[in-house]
């Protein structure tokens, strides 16, 4: 009898750590109750801080799990990104969960499940893996989205997002079992080499899956038409778990997005370019738009982040491996401008009640000038304007976009980003100019204050020093498109 040789499981070694972290932490808590829950949260930090350590520091890169996993630059920088946006979210959760009266020690697991399902996504190589990655960071946010269990809006969050998340589900699964059933396969270099080194024509049947393929994924990155549940989710989920949707899953997404369409597709890229053209245009214009008539600041910042995912697609829609850097670029400036965004939000506080109405922030420049000043270099970076970092993120997409002669979907972008502009604006205004309202609640938490420092710093200085961040992402795109 011929045994199944043992695959090699230093590649995986962080996802392993991460879920061995995660049954560990279950356990305490499920011992020492939710008394436990801030030291199970510094715990999951400490844990994603190994992790981090282990995915930088050279973990053996290669295809393990018989070609179902793969680790790369490409994945390495991706998986930074996610365990650097998990862990803020973490730390930005201890105070509010404590104020809010939802100290379960389920949180922080939970947490620590979808980040693993998150790195599984960025090193699929496969539709399987890709699925089951999928599925395990989707089924971990279902809950965290209704976590605030006692609230009705909470509840309705995450039904909604259960809901259309099974459907996004069903179309992703079509879409794989369209491809598998056209090329005989499900591994992405086995269905690269059929359309890339064979030089064979991609089938309608290919193409019709494909399609599918993209609105299940575009369903995760919350692009337009597939954006229906953000706003609400956003709205109705506590606070830390909308940033936290806001800011690793959005960046695990477009990862997986960027690797699904260059490694296996990139023969069928004049067939995908055209449908990530038409989802970006849609994102950027349907997010400048309809966030001009917002009136709650999480509401407003899920139309933000569809708008941003649009401006990351049109680095995508290059098809090129500027256009791969462009994104990457794009995914790392977003993640740290909405680390300091959603933490000035958690920050501000009124009587012991969050802040959610726009019309509230009045007076912030006078009761929290220092806050105001933070808050405000992250609305006009997130505008775009220059020289802050925002404006660096959308000026690559676009140069990839001129240079891969996408003039249209270039113009497009610009003046949905002026459009937009102008939603950032009314908030700065609202700040300094309006009559001030009640004072805000002082002192800030230390943690708090170096998230804010650390956001403010890498917007207003990234144009110093912009030579190492576009070379690790020039590193991670040759690893994908050389």
């Amino acid at each position: 009898m011929q045994h199944a040789p043992i695959p090699d499981i230093l590649p995986a070694l962080p996802e392993i750590w991460l879920a061995c972290a995660a049954m560990v932490l279950l356990m305490i808590g499920a011992f020492r109750g939710n008394a436990a829950t801030r030291s199970i949260s510094w715990l999951a930090v400490v844990a994603i801080a190994v992790a981090f350590v282990l995915v930088v520091s050279g973990t053996k890169e290669g295809t393990t799990f018989a070609g179902l996993f793969v680790v790369d630059s490409f994945s390495t920088l991706a998986k930074g990104l996610i365990l650097i946006g998990t862990a803020a979210t973490l730390i930005m959760s201890m105070d509010y969960i404590r104020r809010e009266g939802m100290e379960r020690f389920e949180f922080p697991v939970l947490v620590l499940l979808a980040t693993v399902g998150m790195l599984m996504m960025v090193s699929a190589n496969d539709l399987m893996s890709l699925y089951v990655g999928i599925e395990l960071q989707s089924l971990a946010l279902y809950v965290i989205a209704a976590f605030k269990r006692d609230t009705l809006k909470s509840t309705e969050a995450g039904l909604k997002y259960f809901v259309l998340g099974a459907l996004s589900s069903g179309m992703l699964l079509y879409g794989a079992s369209l491809i598998y059933g056209f090329t005989g396969t499900t591994n992405f270099e086995a269905i690269g080499a059929l359309y890339t080194q064979a030089g064979q024509e991609p089938s309608i049947g290919l193409i019709v899956g494909l399609v599918f393929l993209i609105s299940g994924l575009a369903f995760k990155v919350s692009a337009v038409p597939f954006h229906m549940w953000t706003p609400d989710v956003y709205e109705g989920a506590s606070t830390p778990a909308t940033a936290f949707f806001a800011i690793a899953p959005k960046v695990a997404a477009m990862a997986l997005l960027v690797r699904v369409m260059i490694a296996p597709f990139y023969g069928a890229a004049a067939d995908w370019q055209q449908v990530i053209s038409f989802i970006a245009i849609l994102s950027m214009g349907y997010g400048a738009f309809a966030a001009l008539r917002q009136t709650n600041i999480k509401r407003l910042m899920a139309y933000s982040s569809i708008g941003h995912m649009g401006f990351a697609l049109v680095g995508l829609a290059a098809g090129t491996q500027q256009g791969v850097q462009s994104v990457l670029i794009y995914l790392l400036i977003y993640l740290a401008m909405n680390i300091g965004t959603f933490a000035a939000i958690l920050t501000m506080r009124v009587k012991g009640q969050m802040v959610e109405g726009i019309d509230d922030l009045a007076g912030l420049g006078k009761n929290n000038p220092v806050l105001a000043l933070i808050l405000t270099v992250l609305l006009f970076s997130l505008a775009g304007i220059p020289p802050l970092a925002g404006f660096f993120g959308k000026f690559y997409v676009f140069l990839a976009a001129i240079d891969a002669k996408l003039y249209i979907l270039a113009v497009l972008g610009v003046l949905s980003s002026v459009v937009g502009a102008y939603y950032y604006l009314r908030i700065i205004k609202i700040i300094y100019f309006d009559e001030p309202g009640e004072s805000f609640e002082q002192p800030i938490g230390r943690e708090m204050k170096i998230l804010l420092g650390a956001s403010a710093v890498f917007t207003t200085f990234f144009v110093v020093l912009p030579g190492p961040f576009l070379a690790l992402t020039q590193q991670a795109a040759t690893a994908l498109l050389p």
